[in-house]
C-alpha cells in the first residue's frame, strides 16, 4: 500500500487485485486488533505506545489510559524500512520505532508522561545504560526532550502493534 504513495509515484494510482487484497487485510487486521471504536483524545489522562518491528516494518499504536476501562486506541501508525534500516540489529530496529512513534504522536503526548511498550527487552535499558553504538546513543539523547518510560510487553501480549508491523510481509 505504500508503494502506490511514494514520491515518485505518478498521481493517478494504478489499484489491483494485489492492491485490493492488501487494503482488505489492512482493514481486517485493524478490526481484530480492537474492536471496540477508537478513543477521542483527553489530555488529562496518560497515555500509552506500544512499538513493534519486523524485518521490513514498524508499527505503533497510541493508546490513552481509560483508568475503569483498560487502554483504548487513539491512534495507529505504521512504516516500511529502508533497505539501510532493514539491515539494523533488532535493538536499532525496535529502538526506531519507538522514536519514529514519539514523534508521530507528538502533537498528543509532547510534555506528558508516556508509556512505551516493546516486546524487546534491552530496549527497557536505552536511556539507563551506556552503549557502544554511537546511533543508540544518539537516540538515546534525542528521547530526553519526551517524559518517557520503557517498558517489557511480551510478543503475544503486543497485539497491535504486532499486526501492524507486519502488514507488509
Amino acid at each position: 500500500m505504500t508503494d502506490l504513495t511514494g514520491k515518485r509515484i505518478p498521481n493517478k494510482v494504478l489499484w489491483g487485485e494485489k492492491e485490493n487484497k492488501a487494503f482488505e487485510q489492512l482493514k481486517t487486521e485493524l478490526c481484530k486488533a480492537t474492536m471496540e471504536p477508537m478513543q477521542i483524545v483527553d489530555f488529562s489522562k496518560p497515555y500509552v505506545i506500544e512499538v513493534d518491528s519486523s524485518d521490513s516494518t514498524i508499527g505503533a499504536v497510541l493508546l490513552q489510559s481509560m483508568l475503569e476501562q483498560g487502554n483504548k486506541p487513539v491512534a495507529f501508525a505504521s512504516q516500511k524500512l529502508t533497505s539501510t534500516q532493514k539491515s539494523w540489529t533488532t535493538i536499532e530496529k525496535e529502538a526506531f520505532a519507538a522514536i519514529w512513534a514519539l514523534n508521530k504522536f507528538r502533537n498528543w503526548i509532547f510534555n506528558k508522561p508516556v508509556n512505551v511498550y516493546s516486546d524487546h527487552n534491552p530496549l527497557t535499558y536505552i536511556n539507563e545504560s551506556v552503549t557502544k553504538s554511537a546511533k543508540l546513543m544518539r537516540w538515546a539523547l534525542a528521547l530526553q526532550q519526551y517524559d518517557v518510560v520503557f517498558k517489557f510487553k511480551a510478543g503475544r501480549a503486543n497485539v497491535v502493534a504486532d499486526c501492524l508491523s507486519r502488514l507488509d510481509n
